[in-house]
Formats: structure tokens, C-alpha cells, sequence
């Protein structure tokens, strides 16, 4: 059996750790854990000092949100883990990238959470395509049948995609029954890519001059304020935009007023800075604005679906050298989220 040290308090494993990734670590790990899976060895977050005692002689560190940055000193001695295992987003606070030149395979269950933020933007797209928060304050208020409130269909519609990350893929993947015509603009994109996506490429300012446009972009030097004012204004009108990404890769100031305006309708589960602070009246009573606090990837079955994610893919490598989806390539570190 492997060793596995589990760097993450009862409380999150709760959250990440699923029946069949409970029943997988039982069948094929010896575990350690950093609190004890009931709490025994402590309360309070996860310590420096918590994975140290734990991780040396370990085949695999699982970690979690709330696990400390974990220093290249780990790996000093050769006793390090050979896996990082991690069930949740980025591991780019998590790790050095140092780590995986001297042979440590990372894991990130990223993938996973991509499939939760897909589902937000596409619900973003229908909610306010069909002007539903308009029409529910109509009724609320008393009025039936408000005019101009006619909403449009995604079917058939132009869709731009900023970032062809894993939470882009996942939309696509839930937007092909809607048969779009979707552009999408990445650099890093090939065509042959492209095609086999079901997609063609395009510039920014094509990307956002479709009807619904949604960002999928890290927070790179080279992504902050790439959506700026006058891409805002290359918008349609009446055309919807869903940020799940980053709060800097567009103006929000700017993308605020056209929204209020009544120009174009939004839903920004990210901000700059976050938490965003308090909104003037004009926003928070916009009914073509979605508000939502970077929960785009947080569902009941997708956090629980974390661990597991990870997990099986790590198996697959201690046993045969297969990485699985979920292995994070070193090649991609620069451009990855």
C-alpha cells in the first residue's frame, strides 16, 4: 500500500473527500492525517510544521484549501512525497515550480471544478438572455407582461470565449446541444485545436463583439485589463457578459456603466479587488447584473467529487506511470490559472 498524508482539517476533507474516494484512500493507502480524520490531533488550521511531521516518508501529500504553502525544504532531504495531490484549483500558491523539475508529480483537481464553473456560465447565459431577474421583478411588483422585457435564445447565437482554459472547455461541452457559433480567442489556440473543439479561432475585439461573451482567463500580467473600455463598448447591444475568471482581466468600472445603462447585462462571480466592497444604489438595483461572490466553482457534488478526482489519477501513475487527466504538466505552468 502507499502512504498517504492527508494536509487538510477534518472540516475540508469533509467537504472534498467523497464515499468512493474514502473507500479508494482505505483500500490503497496507509494514511496519516495532519489533525486525524475525527480531530484527535487538534484543532485549528493546518501548520507548516503539520505537514513537515507528516509529509516525510510519504508517497503522496494530499492538500486541500487551507493547506500552507509548501516549501521546496520538504523535498531537501529526499524524503519528500513523490506526489502533491491537490483537491482543489490552482497550485500555483501551493507549490514552487522548482518542485517539478526535481521529479515531484503534481495533481490538481482543477479540472473538476472547471465542469461547476461551466455550468454557472451557461446558467448566467440563459438567466439574463431571457431577462429572468427583469421579469421576476415585474411580477413582484405587480406588472405582467412589462414591455421590453423580451428576452433572447442561446440556440443558434455567436458566443465568444476568451481563454481556452478547462472551465472554457467545460462550456463548450454544455453549450454544444445549443449548436453556437462560437469564437474563440486564445494565443496559445491552434486551429487543428480549434477544429477539433467544434470551434474557430478569432481576435479579442472579434471575441467580444458577439452577442454573449464569457472569460476564461488566468490572472497573468498579460490578461489584466485585456477587456478594456473600448472592447466593452465593441459589445451588441443587449449582448451578455459572464466573468468566472479573474476580476482584472476586464474594466470593471467601465463594463458597470453600460450594464446600469441598460446597454448590456452581466454576471460577475469575480471582482477587482475582491471582496468588491459596497456598490451604489444603481448597481445593486440593476436587474440586468448577476452579483456573486467567486462561487462559480463551488457545488455541493463538485467539492466532494475532489479528492476522488485527484486520487484515481494518482493511482494510476504509482501503478503504471500513466498521469491522467488531472497531472499538471510542467510545460504549461506559465500560461496555467
Amino acid at each position: 500500500m502507499y502512504r498517504l498524508a492527508v494536509a487538510m482539517t477534518p472540516e475540508r476533507a469533509a467537504d472534498v473527500i467523497g464515499p468512493g474516494a474514502r473507500e479508494l484512500i482505505a483500500d490503497r493507502f496507509e494514511t496519516v492525517w495532519a489533525k486525524g480524520p475525527d480531530g484527535a490531533a487538534g484543532d485549528g488550521p493546518v501548520t507548516a510544521e503539520d505537514v513537515a511531521r507528516i509529509a516525510a516518508g510519504a508517497d503522496v501529500l494530499l492538500t486541500s484549501w487551507g493547506t500552507p504553502h509548501l516549501d521546496s525544504a520538504l523535498w531537501a532531504d529526499g524524503s519528500g512525497p513523490r506526489v502533491v495531490a491537490h483537491a482543489a484549483g490552482s497550485v500555483k500558491r501551493l507549490v514552487d515550480r522548482e518542485i517539478l523539475d526535481q521529479g515531484v508529480a503534481v495533481f490538481s483537481a482543477a479540472g473538476r471544478i472547471a465542469w461547476s464553473v461551466g455550468e454557472y456560465c451557461l446558467a448566467a447565459m440563459l438567466t439574463l438572455s431571457r431577462r429572468l431577474p427583469g421579469l421576476d421583478a415585474a411580477v413582484r411588483g405587480g406588472r405582467w407582461r412589462s414591455d421590453g422585457l423580451r428576452g433572447h435564445e442561446l440556440a443558434g447565437a455567436r458566443v465568444g470565449i476568451i481563454g481556452a482554459s478547462s472551465t472554457a472547455r467545460a462550456l463548450l461541452t454544455l453549450l454544444a446541444p445549443f449548436q453556437c457559433d462560437v469564437v474563440v480567442y486564445d494565443p496559445y489556440l491552434s486551429a487543428e485545436r480549434a477544429a477539433a473543439l467544434g470551434v474557430r479561432t478569432g481576435s479579442l475585439k472579434e471575441a467580444v463583439s458577439c452577442p454573449f461573451v464569457s472569460l476564461h482567463v488566468p490572472d497573468l500580467p498579460e490578461t489584466r485589463g485585456m477587456v478594456g473600455r473600448e472592447l466593452i463598448a465593441a459589445v451588441p447591444d443587449g449582448g451578455v457578459v459572464v466573468n468566472s475568471s479573474r476580476g482584472p482581466a476586464l474594466d470593471q468600472a467601465a463594463l458597470l456603466e453600460q450594464v446600469v445603462a441598460g446597454r448590456l447585462c452581466a454576471a460577475l462571480d469575480v471582482f477587482d479587488p475582491e471582496p468588491p466592497g459596497e456598490f451604489g444604489e444603481d448597481v445593486r438595483g440593476c436587474a440586468n447584473l448577476l452579483l456573486s461572490p467567486h462561487v462559480a466553482g463551488d457545488t455541493r457534488e463538485g467539492h466532494l467529487a475532489l479528492a476522488g478526482h485527484v486520487l484515481g489519477d494518482v493511482v494510476g501513475w504509482l501503478d503504471h506511470g500513466v498521469p491522467g487527466v488531472s497531472f499538471v504538466e510542467p510545460g504549461s505552468w506559465s500560461t496555467a490559472a
